[in-house]
């Protein structure tokens, strides 16, 4: 807990612009724990919790007053597909509930002066090769929230799937094509999912795999 208060504290003395935390979920505890402790000596950068959106609610519950920006994946809307692919059937079922707690407790996105998000939900979804019915649904998912309370979320449509290991054993052993992901912005434009990010179809590069060799810590 203390080295990890530490290295909070580094990034911010660094000029990080937030605390990025992936798949914290199973390490909460402990994190909440070095927070605090950072916290007490003057940490106030934004907490940010990087997640693929498969949380219960109890979970996004439990970092009230913790994380500021939810940084969340809507990956799926099938359950074969997120059965397929993430051994997940019940994805969808979970992520929807999940994200509207996070709404709720995150509240509308805030920018600092420097347009830097200080709070607030950016929704990521990744087109897959070949899904692009999927990801309609998931857009429609989104439009739905969007619609209900106008701005409550940031959009992110990517188009960085990059395939390794097994992906073609699972149907997606390509990148997506311009075709397929030009559809899917498309259809976000459409529904008015304009105010947010659109990835470049150039996205779709290894370097988008970090090698997770502890640098800066």
């Amino acid at each position: 807990v203390e080295r990890l208060a530490e290295i909070f504290l580094d990034l911010q003395a660094q000029g990080a612009h937030n605390i990025n935390l992936v798949t914290p979920g199973q390490w909460r505890p402990w994190i909440i724990a070095a927070l605090d402790l950072a916290r007490a000596q003057g940490l106030h950068l934004p907490i940010v919790c990087n997640t693929g959106g498969y949380e219960t609610v109890e979970s996004v519950h439990a970092w009230r007053g913790f994380i500021d920006i939810w940084l969340a994946d809507l990956k799926y809307v099938s359950p074969a597909l997120s059965a397929e692919l993430s051994a997940a059937p019940d994805y969808f079922a979970q992520a929807r509930p999940a994200i509207e707690t996070m709404m709720a407790q995150a509240g509308r996105p805030v920018f600092d002066s420097e347009g830097i998000l200080q709070r607030g939900v950016i929704l990521r979804h990744l087109a897959l090769p070949g899904h692009v019915d999927d990801s309609f649904a998931v857009l429609d998912q989104m439009a739905a929230w969007n619609k209900a309370d106008p701005g409550c979320f940031l959009p992110s449509v990517m188009s960085q799937y990059t395939p390794f290991y097994q992906a073609a054993d699972h149907g997606i052993g390509r990148r997506i094509t311009t075709y397929e992901y030009r559809r899917v912005v498309n259809y976000a434009m459409d529904l008015g999912l304009s105010s947010g990010y659109m990835q470049q179809k150039s996205s779709a590069k290894e370097e988008y795999t970090p090698s997770f060799d502890l640098t800066g810590v």
